[in-house]
This record gives C-alpha cells, structure tokens and sequence, in this order.
C-alpha cells in the first residue's frame, strides 16, 4: 500500500478519534455514519446535480483565471516597462478579499451565473499573473540569444523556447489554482446561487445537519483530490521531465 493510502487511513483513524471523543453525532458522527445519507442523495440524483453544477462553474473559472493570467503574467515578465505599470493593480488585487470581490460582482452584474464566474476568475487571476511572471523573469537568455542568432520566428520562440520553461510554472498554477478555485466558488454559491455543493452545504447549515454538511464537503473534495492525483500531478511531472533529462 502506497503512502499516500496510509496517510489517507490516517487521517480516517483521526476521524474515528475525535467523533469518538466528541460522543455526540450532532457534532462529529462517525465516517460510517454518512453511508445513510450519501446514499439517499445518490439515489435522488441531488448530489450528482449539485455536483455538477459547482463542476461547471470551477472548469469556466479555472479556464478563463489560467489563459488570462498566463497571457498577462507573460506580457508583465518580458517587457518591464509594462510590469512598472500594471505591477500597483496585481498588488490591489492581491490583497482583495474575495468576499469583498464576490459581493461587489453581485451588486454589479446581478445574481445571476455570469457574475458567479467572474468573481471567481477575478480572485484567481492575481496569483496565476504573479506565478506566471516569475517564471517569465526568470528565463534562460542563452535560450534567449539562440534564437537572435537563428532568427527564429515570435511563434517558433514561443512554442518551443517560452512555454517548455514556462511549463513547471503554469503547471504549479494549475495546482494551486484548481485548489483555491473550488474553495471560492462554494463561498459564490453560498452566498448568491441556487444550486451547487456551496448552496447545499448553506442550506443544510441552517438546518443544522451535520451529516449533509460532511456529506456534500466530502463530496466534492474526492472529486478534486481525484483530479489532483490523476490529471495535475502526472502532467506536472511531465513537464518537469525536460530539467533532468
């Protein structure tokens, strides 16, 4: 058994603990205590439906926050001139609460999907911008003045020079960022949807269903934990592969 799988057993062993602890299913019921209702929501179709709707919002948010702040972190990294210029707005949003962002797209656009998105993709874009500029600082000028001498085409350079050393940084803002997507757009659902894990966790929150909370939370977090392992993780060390052949 893998490390990971131990580790994962662990933190299951830790559960069992503390529940046992607390000795109060209102608080913390036991991990065998979900069976029940995660199968009651399976068999009604609501998880899968709520699932899916949070799916979609992540994939349109996570999409838009890494072509944005790829193209933006790239343009800021080669031409300092524009990093001296844009660099006090990366900085405000930055340290933007999101909830202050979140609040602001629904006074704005409305209470509808298109705000949802946007305030996530806003969230995201500072850090996947500053990722990405670092990563464009910090590239290689013999790479660099290979291509003066060879007169290779902008497209060329790009394609075969800039996005191979540029791949560990974006892979490493597709990590983060797929982890810190999905945390806001439960906060955008819980606070201005009507469907989506976000909004099932606030309405079993005013009910004071534990059970469902966990249910949904858990939910959703095997998903990304699943696309974490088997997508993020091997394409990250794919392109990493180049650096130590």
């Amino acid at each position: 058994m893998s490390v990971r799988a131990f580790s994962l057993l662990g933190l299951l062993g830790f559960w069992f603990l503390v529940a046992w602890i607390a000795a109060d299913p209102l608080v913390l019921p036991m991990p065998q205590e979900l069976f029940s209702p995660l199968w009651a929501e399976l068999k009604s179709g609501e998880l899968l439906f709520h699932l899916s709707r949070t799916l979609i919002r992540v994939i349109w948010a996570f999409t838009l926050a890494m072509s944005l702040g790829l193209a933006l972190g790239l343009v800021m990294g080669l031409f300092p001139h524009v990093d001296r210029w844009l660099d006090p707005w990366l900085v405000v949003f930055l340290n933007l609460p999101a909830l202050v962002l979140i609040v602001l797209c629904y006074l704005w656009i409305g209470l509808n999907e298109t705000a949802a998105i946007i305030a996530v993709t806003l969230n995201k874009i500072p850090n996947v911008t500053t990722i990405i500029r670092e990563g464009a600082r910090s590239l290689d000028p013999n790479l660099k003045a290979m291509t003066q001498v060879f007169r290779m085409r902008k497209q060329s350079v790009l394609q075969h020079v800039i996005l191979p050393q540029l791949a560990p940084f974006i892979a490493g803002a597709a990590r983060s960022g797929i982890a810190v997507i999905w945390k806001i757009v439960l906060v955008v659902e819980f606070l201005g949807r009507s469907n989506g894990i976000g909004f099932q966790i606030h309405l079993y929150f005013q009910l004071f269903d534990v059970r469902l909370v966990l249910v949904y939370a858990l939910s959703f977090i095997t998903v990304m934990l699943l696309v974490e392992w088997l997508i993020l993780q091997p394409w990250e060390k794919r392109v990493r592969r180049w650096r130590t052949a």
